[in-house]
């Protein structure tokens, strides 16, 4: 029986979808109400780290949300990474609207697109560690490099780093980033249990 029809499992799912669209309405209602806006720009790095380190320490210290992401598995936790190429082509829209820095664009937009596009290409070809590995690893590093570019960027007082904080794009930081940062760090921890490796064929010896 596949492990996400344990009925613990399944409930585990639900309270992770729950909890998930909370955070994400939160966010959206926080910034439709301008509510980033309030808040010294500084703060917003801050805020996508801690949207990271929350779900990962509860990951750390929960058995039961460990079971759940094990059932959901290497695979299924890549493919998810797949969205990140819409988020790319959010980027590159708001950034030729002239709603965001060209500089963060290029970063930010070119390392999801190239994130997602692995995500995709690993699901399709057969299961094995080291794509998944280097998948999450470009994928993680992306996560860097945007946030290291929009720090510098913010501390320069570039004026069109306010778009982050506005929707849709909002949501894109301040909810994608923590749940698919953490996402490839709860990857590396499967990888670490032997996730990903194909599966060998059990061989029957007949007695003649």
């Amino acid at each position: 029986m596949d492990a996400l029809n344990e009925p613990a499992v399944r409930r585990g799912l639900w309270t992770l979808a729950a909890v998930l669209a909370a955070w994400g309405l939160a966010v959206a209602a926080a910034a439709a109400a301008r509510l980033y806006q309030a808040i010294d720009p500084m703060w917003i790095g801050p805020l996508l780290v801690l949207g990271i380190i929350v779900p990962t320490v509860a990951y750390a210290v929960m058995p039961a949300f460990q079971r759940v992401i094990a059932a959901i598995g290497i695979r299924r936790l890549t493919m998810f990474h797949i969205w990140r190429i819409a988020a790319a082509l959010l980027f590159f829209w708001w950034g030729a609207a002239g709603k965001l820095p060209e500089t963060f664009v290029r970063h930010a937009g070119w390392g999801d697109l190239i994130a997602g596009g692995l995500a995709l290409a690993v699901i399709l070809l057969p299961e094995n560690r080291g794509r998944y590995a280097f998948m999450h690893l470009v994928g993680l590093a992306d996560f860097v490099l945007a946030l290291g570019t929009g720090l510098v960027l913010t501390r320069m007082g570039d004026p069109l780093m306010d778009g982050i904080r506005t929707l849709p794009i909002a949501l894109i930081p301040l909810f994608g980033v923590g749940v698919t940062g953490a996402s490839h760090l709860m990857a590396f921890d499967l990888l670490r249990h032997g996730a990903g490796a194909p599966e060998r064929p059990s061989r029957i010896i007949m007695a003649e």
